[in-house]
């Protein structure tokens, strides 16, 4: 096949068809007709700008949610015969570089989600403190993966969000 044939393809054999033709057949070999299809594609549909990807939560989900996503990061398994646990971000963190981008960025998200919960700026500041020391340490080969495997600053970052929520009044 040419290039040209990958940007611009031929037209078929059997004239200008834009549409096959014949019955739709489903994978137990029975035929579908047009008009179910036709009907179930009009009730899938996304409404973007309506709500976020996790719809519209409660203050409590949210949180619930961050302290979910920082226990995997941090605490989710446990190394066998040891009572040393760890998380993905110790294990995304083996890949050079790239993977403590990415924890990193992960990290930052919490720290955005803490601040729409309303965290002032000294929360924030301490929870990219943590981040950053957590990014930067843990981008030494081998010493930094140990290093995020015992500094967890996920969990710490949702300690000090959990503590400042405490203290505030009930709504």
């Amino acid at each position: 096949m040419s290039e040209d044939d990958i940007l611009a393809p031929r037209k078929s054999r059997s004239g200008d068809r834009s549409r096959a033709s014949g019955p739709i057949i489903d994978q137990e070999g029975h035929e579908i007709r047009p008009e179910s299809l036709e009907q179930g594609f009009r009730e899938f549909r996304f409404e973007f700008g309506q709500a976020g990807p996790f719809g519209n939560l409660t203050r409590e989900q949210r949180i619930a949610r961050l302290e979910a996503i920082a226990k995997l990061l941090d605490v989710a398994f446990i190394l066998p015969g040891t009572n040393i646990r760890y998380g993905i971000d110790g294990l995304i963190g083996l890949i050079p570089v790239v993977g403590d981008i990415i924890t990193t960025a992960i990290s930052l998200w919490l720290v955005r989600e803490a601040r729409a919960l309303g965290a002032p700026w000294y929360i924030t500041a301490r929870m990219l403190g943590n981040v950053a020391l957590d990014g930067v340490v843990g981008m030494v080969p081998f010493a930094g993966d140990a290093f995020d495997v015992m500094f967890r600053a996920n969990m710490r970052n949702v300690r000090l969000l959990r503590r400042w929520l405490e203290k505030q009044p009930r709504m």
